[in-house]
């Protein structure tokens, strides 16, 4: 075994184990998990909403059927073990595909994946964006191997545009990408022309055949979106989201970095990094990355979700440009020539299965069921829930938001959710009606009246178990976490 190999197992495994141990089910994990139970139980897309009280029956167009189904089906093979599993195997597939990308030194290369591994693993989950990270891996390689040797496997990212629909909504990043790559090859024309290198019929003969078949990458790329269970149209499907309101104002994800919070600090020195190396290289940094990162790390300002796509898109920027800033320093992976080459060989060996072994030892203790639930629970109303179906206690249920995904996994079909994570569904008119009720404004007997609330339950600092207290609502069960009331008879 070389050197290079024993590295990229080493990275690969750690990645891995980074994403196992990681705690990726979270809030909307239990509503993937149930739309994908209820497809594989079905044998069906899920097309109107089966899950809700205040959308139920409603159109309901969302495009991570396929990833959802995966979920569900690695949780029915080993439950919450197994979801961790899979996530892990996404994961990592999509950073084996940015080493694929990177250039320089092995050693510096390793470190620069890890560190996009790390940036990026704040928003790491079981949810269908991890195919999101993967697809974007897989393209950018297409289009770095593309503008280094033409080739006919870019024709490849058509497919993978055909995919990303039935993945996960962020479908047009794979459109940016290729338009990004796309507008570097006419910006490098016409600043030739314009520094008068060339004349505009001969830098357009030039790259002629590169553009033209970008171009055409982007436009059957734009039609292949339409293979899908909805067709074209799930095309509105991102900007239905991104217009959402209370989607930018109160979801965390999609606002903005806050860089008085620890996560984000890793985000901060990555872009650091990045121009002390575009400072120090001794290359010019190429049209391409310069748009690469410019674009994808304004999406990380104004929606810290997409700070795991900026670690992807960036690090083999990153890579090639710290490569020529460290060009001085004696070259990092030489391997040890005081060592023949078979006890080189035997040594990587023993190191490759030692760490392996290690590597299998964690992901069991990391994996145990018990403590995969208990994490998974921290911040569920487990409890109260379990009292609601033993009590028996009337519907419909007014839930608070965070809950409601997990309401959807642990109640269906006895309880709908009043509103959960699928923020595309309930759109503004439900969500400000709902942020109403929980902040107890005047009229929140006039929303529970009107969709019929027999039992609540929501947080005890909630506004609104006040509201019901004072207004005679039985308590039915409270603790820390969680409390629950029902209706007054009248």
């Amino acid at each position: 075994m070389s050197f290079r190999t024993l590295v990229f197992l080493l990275v690969t495994l750690a990645v891995l184990l980074m994403a196992a141990s990681s705690p990726v089910v979270d809030s909307d994990t239990w509503w993937h998990l149930r739309a994908g139970t209820w497809m594989l139980e079905q044998r069906q897309v899920l097309r109107t909403d089966p899950f809700s009280t205040t959308r139920l029956g409603e159109p309901w167009i969302y495009p991570g059927w396929l990833a959802q189904i995966s979920l569900a089906a690695a949780h029915q093979v080993g439950g919450l073990a197994a979801v961790h599993l899979w996530t892990g195997a996404i994961l990592t597939l999509t950073f084996v595909l940015v080493w694929l990308t990177l250039d320089g030194p092995l050693l510096l290369r390793a470190f620069v994946l890890l560190l996009a591994a790390a940036t990026s693993s704040v928003f790491w989950s079981a949810r269908p964006h991890i195919f999101t990270l993967a697809l974007t891996a897989g393209l950018v390689l297409l289009l770095e191997r593309f503008m280094t040797k033409p080739t006919r496997w870019i024709w490849l990212s058509v497919g993978l545009m055909a995919l990303w629909p039935n993945l996960h909504g962020a479908f047009p990043t794979g459109l940016l990408l290729i338009g990004l790559y796309l507008a570097s090859v006419v910006l490098d024309m016409a600043l030739e022309v314009w520094k008068g290198a060339c004349r505009l019929a001969e830098g357009w003969q030039r790259v002629r055949r590169p553009a033209l078949t970008l171009v055409g990458c982007l436009v059957f790329g734009a039609l292949a979106l339409g293979l899908n269970p909805h067709g074209f149209a799930l095309l509105g499907y991102a900007g239905k989201t991104l217009s959402i309101g209370v989607l930018r104002d109160f979801v965390q994800e999609w606002q903005s970095p806050d860089f008085h919070d620890p996560r984000s600090q890793l985000f901060v020195l990555m872009l650091v990094l990045l121009l002390a190396a575009f400072a120090a290289t001794d290359r010019r940094p190429a049209t391409r990355q310069v748009l690469l990162v410019t674009a994808f790390a304004a999406m990380a300002f104004f929606a810290w979700r997409n700070v795991a796509l900026f670690a992807v898109v960036a690090a083999p920027v990153l890579a090639r440009h710290a490569a020529s800033a460290l060009g001085r320093l004696p070259p990092l992976g030489r391997r040890n020539r005081d060592l023949p080459p078979s006890l080189a060989r035997s040594l990587n060996v023993i190191l490759a299965a030692g760490f392996a072994l290690l590597a299998g030892i964690l992901l069991v203790r990391f994996l145990q069921p018990a403590q995969l639930e208990r994490s998974a629970l921290r911040t569920m109303p487990a409890t109260a829930v379990q009292r609601i179906q033993q009590d028996q206690l009337p519907g419909p249920l007014f839930n608070s938001y965070n809950w409601g995904a997990y309401i959807l996994w642990s109640m269906y079909p006895e309880y709908r959710s009043f509103v959960d994570g699928r923020t595309d569904l309930f759109d503004d008119a439900i969500l400000l009606e709902y942020l109403r009720a929980w902040r107890g404004e005047p009229g929140w007997e006039v929303l529970l009246d009107k969709w019929q609330i027999q039992t609540v339950l929501v947080e005890p600092m909630a506004p609104l178990a006040l509201r019901l207290q004072a207004a005679g609502w039985q308590t039915e069960f409270g603790d820390d976490l969680a409390v629950v009331f029902t209706r007054p008879e009248r």
